[in-house]
């Protein structure tokens, strides 16, 4: 049932020299149906009393977080709710967060929901024991070296099978100032458990279901893109988009199937843990769709993978890029079990891929505008997430993906 916490240091011989290489996989994982009523027993245990339970107002109206909460406090511990936050997380979110928790002698934190309610939470985790301003921590400028006190208990119960921002050593936030969504990273913000239930995803809506389902498979995907010595998180990344391709339309077609629901949570963690390796140019223009137009970020990254597809899969053929085309071929025989193995042929089978989980693919039908793209180029620029693109990309090549995704 657990995953214990591995930090695997190795050495291996390189063009003449040895070069060392340090791997991070989570910390603990409860998995399975109803599998949440085993947190309780282990916070308890662990002389945990008062903890804030933090989650979205969509969770509260529909009961989830309650029914929750009711199942927590069976073990006599005191769980109150903060329910401050926006589908894309804002500084002010993590303010009013720490505020709450610090006006109530709490001694824990749990987070309750999708992506946004985890980045919010881990972001109150370190922010409870640090001095504002919250942009000094960004981690562009160094802020993780800032990180410095010991952060109080995380737990992390996902609703959606996205982000897997459970088993993440990361959050997004975007900073009031510049308006930009930001990340923090820390080793220390990897929650301390995370329960992985599929009860508490069966009422998600089906765009939801599928947005989210997509962003888990945007990370797996770009994860094994990245060109760096990593093989365990590219196996992990393979299977994890393996999982997404068989699973996600049965969740669709049938919402209340909890094994697939199961194995749409444990894709999403998968697609975090491969993440470790960096991502791509899908999420430097998902970000700014989000923080600019409001655009739910698994969304984003749908609407954006066939045209980046396109743009990649060209630019890897005309310079020959063996080992980015060999990875290719190898997803394009993932979703298409062999039968269109040409990597020509990857991004149609997305699209089709995409518009069967029901997402209408189309920037235009979100209103974004062609005289929109400039500044979502340059903001998709400014994202750290493609520094590890297979190959550097610029303001420009952004702008002709934006451009051939309207």
């Amino acid at each position: 049932m657990t995953n214990i916490l591995v930090i695997f240091k190795d050495y291996y011989w390189c063009h003449g020299f040895i070069k060392l290489i340090q791997y991070n996989f989570p910390t603990v994982l409860f998995y399975g149906a109803n599998s949440l009523q085993e947190l309780a027993k282990v916070v308890k245990s662990k002389g945990l009393n008062n903890l804030l339970m933090i989650t979205d107002s969509g969770l509260v109206s529909i009961g989830l977080a309650k029914q929750t909460q009711k199942i927590l406090t069976k073990s006599k511990l005191k769980i109150d709710i903060f329910d401050g936050i926006n589908p894309n997380p804002v500084e002010e979110n993590v303010t009013k967060g720490v505020k709450k928790y610090q006006s109530g002698k709490y001694d824990g934190i749990i987070a309750l929901g999708g992506g946004s309610a985890m980045d919010v939470a881990k972001t109150i985790r370190f922010m409870v024991v640090h001095d504002p301003p919250l942009a000094q921590y960004d981690d562009a400028v160094g802020g993780e070296e800032k990180i410095v006190n010991p952060l109080p208990p995380l737990y992390a119960i996902p609703t959606t099978a996205g982000t897997g921002s459970e088993v993440g050593r990361s959050s997004v936030i975007t900073i009031k100032e510049t308006g930009r969504k930001t990340i923090f990273f820390h080793p220390d913000l990897m929650p301390d458990i995370a329960v992985l239930d599929p009860t508490l995803t069966i009422g998600l809506p089906p765009h939801i279901t599928a947005a989210t389902g997509m962003d888990a498979f945007t990370h797996c995907m770009e994860a094994y893109l990245v060109d760096s010595f990593h093989p365990m998180a590219d196996a992990i990344a393979v299977e994890g988009m393996k999982l997404i391709m068989t699973n996600l339309p049965k969740v669709i077609e049938k919402p209340d199937d909890l094994d697939a629901r199961g194995q749409m949570l444990l894709a999403a963690s998968m697609g975090a843990i491969a993440f470790q390796k960096g991502l791509g140019m899908i999420h430097s223009m998902a970000h700014p769709l989000s923080a600019e137009h409001n655009l739910h970020h698994g969304l984003s990254n749908a609407m954006l993978i066939p045209a980046s597809l396109e743009f990649s899969i060209k630019k890897a053929l005309d310079e020959k890029m063996v080992s980015l085309i060999e990875k290719f071929k190898n997803i394009t025989e993932i979703i298409s079990c062999k039968t269109l193995s040409d990597i020509d042929n990857l991004p149609y089978l997305l699209r089709e891929f995409i518009n069967s989980a029901g997402i209408n693919l189309g920037l235009e039908n979100e209103n974004i505008r062609e005289d929109q793209i400039k500044k979502l180029s340059q903001l998709a620029f400014e994202d750290s997430c493609h520094v590890t693109h297979p190959f550097p990309v610029t303001i420009k090549d952004f702008a002709t993906v934006l451009s051939n995704s309207l």
